[in-house]
């Protein structure tokens, strides 16, 4: 059953520019259920945590600052095999290059702001959605 939720986030850069709504339609529309959502903040040090497997790259500075520079919206979505489902729908990561009519391709405006967070596996998924949710708000 857990094969069938994924997590994503709304990024602040989305958020103020006020595709919030239009967004979470979006994601309803394409068939995802929404087990838990809020409106919250990354603090600098949480964003640090939730990116600490990207620490070593290059952009984890930029990615960690950016996170924490507004507010998100976390989300956990379930749906058959949701964390391929929603990668395949949100597309790619940079959005100039994410299939027309997906979410990033919409709402991204470069490789990191690209609009939407998706977990990237099952594991990740239940990780990610912990983080945010205590599992009684999702399982």
């Amino acid at each position: 059953m857990l094969e069938n939720i994924t997590f994503t986030m709304i990024k602040p850069k989305a958020l103020n520019n006020g595709y919030m709504g239009a967004i979470i339609s979006k994601i309803i529309e394409g068939g995802f259920n929404i087990k838990a959502l809020k409106l919250t903040r990354l603090t600098k040090k949480q964003a640090m945590e939730f990116y600490a497997v990207h620490k070593e790259r290059p952009f984890y500075k930029g990615l960690t600052d950016f996170m924490s520079s507004g507010p998100i919206v976390a989300a956990v979505l379930k749906k058959d095999n949701a964390v391929k489902a929603y990668r395949d729908f949100i597309g790619t990561t940079n959005p100039a290059q994410a299939t027309e009519g997906s979410i990033r391709a919409l709402y991204g405006t470069d490789i990191e702001a690209n609009a939407v967070h998706g977990s990237d596996s099952n594991e990740n998924a239940i990780i990610e959605s912990s983080f945010f949710f205590a599992k009684r708000e999702w399982v």
